[in-house]
């Protein structure tokens, strides 16, 4: 449906999310993805051209539905012949039918099933389905993807895309066991070796235990997800925070002062303990996909005695 070589999309991380680290991702297979989040078109113009620069391969466009109301977004896609768009933050119906006009293939991140039969009501042709897990802005009361999403698999017949707790193939292969075609890092991405972060965000990750994040804003929408920093236990104790709150957000991820702000990730920083270049990751993650299926198969189908059981209700 996408093109690309492996079924492993890249988050659209605000500021983050650019041509350095999406040419990283498509260059080895996977799908790099361009953010708008952060609302700041004219770079954002810039970021694509360097990437098509830089390569040939299929990537793709985040359109965050919250800023929809500027054309310079669908003028973006139109002149880039931008195929490929997941949208997220707002009403799927919104972008969809004018995107298939097109001739793009959308996508919508959902984080309920709600959600998700909004988007398959709208037309889309795909989701991505992503846990509460997951870094970044959240709703408190998500549900994680290990109960999100076979959820959703069993009740919406598009592709989907796991997000949210993805590092590695085993990971991998557990979000396909649960109903998933294809996944999408985030935290993942945020500490390889082409994420243009500051050194000290990646190496939070990397010392992260699977604790070490808080969800913020209980009392209002969104909630989000960060790493554990002073900044972030403190805000801790309030039931409202904003992104008023989170300091200057620049300054943490390209400056490297994580006291000047909120470092976001998700838990599966637990699990993170090397920065490797982005081909590597991938490399590493559809070997590990295909032995951890082949050792399943042999231990518990291969290897069983008699007829396979019949699945459970």
């Amino acid at each position: 449906m996408l093109g690309i070589d492996y079924p492993i999309l890249q988050a659209p991380m605000g500021y983050i999310a650019r041509a350095q680290l999406a040419a990283a991702v498509s260059q080895a297979g996977g799908m790099g993805i361009i953010e708008t989040s952060s609302g700041d078109l004219p770079a954002i113009r810039e970021e694509i051209v360097k990437l098509k620069d830089a390569t040939d391969k299929p990537f793709g466009l985040n359109i965050a539905l919250l800023h929809h109301a500027n054309s310079e977004l669908m003028e973006l896609v139109a002149e880039h012949r931008i195929r490929f768009v997941t949208t997220s933050a707002g009403d799927p119906t919104v972008l969809t039918q004018d995107l298939h006009s097109m001739g793009v293939t959308v996508f919508h991140v959902v984080p309920s099933l709600k959600g998700a039969l909004k988007a398959a009501a709208a037309g889309v042709d795909g989701l991505v389905v992503e846990g509460n897990e997951g870094g970044g802005f959240k709703t408190w009361e998500g549900a994680a993807t290990m109960v999100l999403l076979p959820l959703v698999a069993s009740k919406v017949a598009l592709p989907i895309v796991a997000a949210g707790g993805i590092t590695d193939g085993r990971s991998m292969a557990a979000a396909f066991a649960l109903g998933a075609e294809g996944v999408q890092m985030g935290t993942r991405m945020l500490s390889s070796a082409e994420s243009p972060v500051h050194q000290n965000y990646k190496q939070l990750v990397v010392n992260a235990a699977e604790t070490d994040t808080l969800l913020l804003n209980r009392e209002s929408r969104p909630s989000f997800r960060v790493l554990r920093t002073p900044v972030a236990e403190q805000l801790a104790q309030r039931a409202r925070v904003t992104l008023a709150d989170a300091g200057d957000l620049l300054d943490l991820y390209f400056g490297g002062r994580l006291e000047h702000g909120l470092a976001f990730g998700g838990q599966v920083a637990g699990r993170i303990d090397t920065v490797k270049p982005v081909a590597q990751i991938i490399a590493e993650m559809i070997r590990e996909f295909a032995a951890v299926l082949t050792d399943l198969t042999d231990r518990f189908v291969a290897g069983s005695q008699g007829p396979a059981a019949e699945p459970a209700p």
